[in-house]
């Protein structure tokens, strides 16, 4: 289940699809638009790392991240739900987490990350947690997830 086989399904169905990635930075709208006719299906893709990128762009409300912090449940479903809003597209995509080296800590480790996928009304919040300490690998098995889960509900 790759990138060809969504790329073929979301032109088939008519579907549209848009994303915002932090701990990703970009990894995620590269692997959707690599093949040809991506245009077909892709909206845009944010790359919202900072937090101020997250409060200005996304308009995540600043006191979900003040409270829970940028890599949270809550900020990964507001980002997700005012990405749709922006976006217009069938298919929402929010990742934030932690890729490491640094910036880990025992409540929120290096691999932590969430995915937040809104089709329609439905909205999934997954939380995930890559074993590993190098940072490629986790935003590589953070782009896989996505793309398994969205290929499972298109």
């Amino acid at each position: 289940m790759g990138v060809q086989l969504i790329h073929k399904k979301l032109i088939k169905k008519k579907l549209t699809i848009s994303v915002a990635e932090s701990c990703t930075g970009g990894l995620l709208a590269h692997n959707l638009t690599k093949l040809a006719n991506s245009s077909k299906y892709f909206q845009m893709g944010l790359t919202t790392y900072s937090n101020q990128a997250k409060i200005k762009i996304l308009k995540v409300n600043k006191n979900i991240i003040r409270k829970y912090g940028a890599v949270s449940h809550e900020c990964c479903k507001a980002m997700v739900q005012n990405l749709s809003k922006i976006s217009k597209s069938k298919i929402n995509v929010s990742i934030t987490g932690i890729a490491g080296p640094g910036g880990g800590s025992k409540e929120k480790p290096i691999g932590l990350v969430y995915i937040g996928i809104k089709k329609g009304k439905t909205l999934l919040i997954k939380e995930n947690n890559f074993k590993s300490r190098n940072r490629y690998s986790i935003q590589k098995s953070t782009v896989s997830t996505v793309i398994k889960i969205i290929s499972k509900i298109i």
